[in-house]
């Protein structure tokens, strides 16, 4: 009886063994490697208008922004940070139907890569660490979260960073500090939207590339 015990113990723990060796984790997949020429400091300003749209369409003829781009690896990774970045001027300030809007950015902000495509030269991702305070007449609000990205290396597009952040919930309106003056028309509940384009100039006036690579 007990020979029998042993040989299924050892009958068991081959089979179980084998089992182990069927269901073994495939290799993780190489992080990608993100490749940015030049890195270093750059400059961004709007092409076209930037809206942000937290139930009424807030409008900015004019924004800018500055930072630094670096290499990085990993998916995501974050290969640009966002240190400054301005809505308006005092001359052309955002407008909306409550008036004049003022947006104060919380910076940084991160640009951050999750995939490239070598045949049309356009890294997606998104901006990170969105913070904004945002007073649109009496109404004051809190918009935090993250908005949708790409970013072009060739074509009519070159040097293109396209904000899009469409998705519901990426960006929302903080309770703390909660909304102010808005009644209905600014909540917590509501799901703002940033869209916007612009071109990136690094310090020696060339146009980035972001380059992502599999080892």
């Amino acid at each position: 009886m007990k020979k029998n015990t042993r040989r299924f113990a050892v009958v068991a723990g081959a089979a179980a063994a084998a089992f182990g060796l069927t269901v073994a984790p495939a290799s993780a997949v190489p992080s990608t490697v993100w490749t940015v020429t030049p890195t270093g400091a750059y400059t961004a300003t709007n092409v076209g208008n930037i809206v942000l749209t937290a139930t009424i369409p807030m409008t900015c003829t004019t924004s800018s922004a500055s930072g630094t781009m670096n290499n990085a690896t990993g998916n995501p990774a974050t290969v640009a940070n966002i240190n400054a970045i301005n809505f308006g001027t005092s001359a052309s300030p955002c407008t909306s139907v409550l008036g004049s809007v003022t947006t104060v950015a919380v910076t940084p902000w991160t640009v951050v890569a999750q995939d490239y495509t070598a045949a049309t030269g356009v890294t997606k991702g998104y901006i990170g660490n969105v913070k904004a305070n945002v007073t649109a007449g009496a109404c004051k609000f809190t918009v935090t979260g993250k908005a949708s990205a790409t970013y072009t290396n060739t074509g009519t597009n070159a040097g293109i960073l396209a904000v899009s952040s469409v998705a519901t919930g990426d960006l929302i309106v903080s309770s703390s500090p909660a909304p102010s003056n808005c009644g209905t028309v600014v909540t917590t509940a509501t799901k703002p939207i940033f869209k916007g384009n612009y071109r990136i100039k690094a310090a020696n006036g060339a146009t980035p590339k972001i380059v992502g690579t599999n080892p």
